[in-house]
């Protein structure tokens, strides 16, 4: 079970630090003393995850069940690779058996049973290659990617409403049946034909909005749950 961090001494470092650089610029400042002083990042530490974005997919996860019984994990927009770690924990993925293929177009530390990417997802070649390195039919795709921002806010919520859509239309391509897809997304920023798309091909589709999600961001995520599979196709008669 997934339990919100206590506030306290876990780590050995106290709640309510200030950031004292005077160099630093206000923003700058702000969002490292936010950051150190963030519970879920002090918990990621002390569990040894990369991220405190571990905790969002231990809470979908609590509540949806996606991770049970997956054999094979695509994981996109992965770095630093919190969820790859979760991913290769629950496939049983190592270096002699992979099971977990994960991409950015940033850099990534290496992890035990996790084939990395360093490729833009939108690179023409990135499908072939990341299913070439799951090594099979995936039973979850999840995304957290989201493109640099701008600083234009419409702009930077139209590009990565872009990325959910394009990773949406690859998890259609590859999951197995019974699969799931996890994406994420924005308050009320999800297209109507993207959801309509979704609800074609999965079971539910739901939008979820995990404790360890900061109250303040308008993040939220997409998730759509047990893929009813690809009809095949077959030769038209007569062609």
């Amino acid at each position: 079970m997934t339990k919100a961090p206590i506030a306290g001494n876990r780590t050995g470092r106290k709640l309510g630090q200030r950031v004292k650089k005077k160099k630093l610029k206000a923003s700058s400042r702000q969002w490292l003393q936010r950051h150190i002083n963030d519970p879920y990042v002090q918990r990621a530490q002390l569990e040894g995850y990369r991220a405190r974005a571990a905790f969002k997919l231990l809470e979908i996860d609590e509540k949806h069940n996606i991770l049970k019984g997956a054999r094979r994990i695509i994981d996109l927009g992965a770095a630093p690779g919190s969820w790859s770690q979760i991913a290769a924990k629950v496939t049983g993925s190592t270096d002699e058996d992979v099971r977990v293929a994960a991409i950015d177009f940033l850099e990534m530390a290496p992890l035990p049973g996790v084939k990395i990417l360093q490729l833009d997802f939108l690179d023409p070649d990135a499908p072939t290659k990341l299913m070439e390195a799951v090594g099979g039919t995936p039973d979850l795709v999840m995304s957290d990617m989201a493109a640099p921002t701008t600083g234009h806010h419409r702009t930077d919520h139209l590009r990565t409403m872009h990325l959910c859509e394009v990773a949406a239309h690859f998890a259609v391509d590859v999951l197995g049946e019974g699969g799931h897809f996890l994406a994420k997304t924005f308050q009320g920023g999800t297209e109507r034909e993207l959801l309509n798309m979704l609800k074609q091909h999965f079971r539910q589709v739901v939008h979820v909005k995990p404790a360890s999600s900061r109250a303040e961001s308008v993040e939220m995520f997409l998730l759509a749950k047990s893929f009813k599979g690809r009809k095949p196709v077959t030769d038209a008669v007569g062609a």
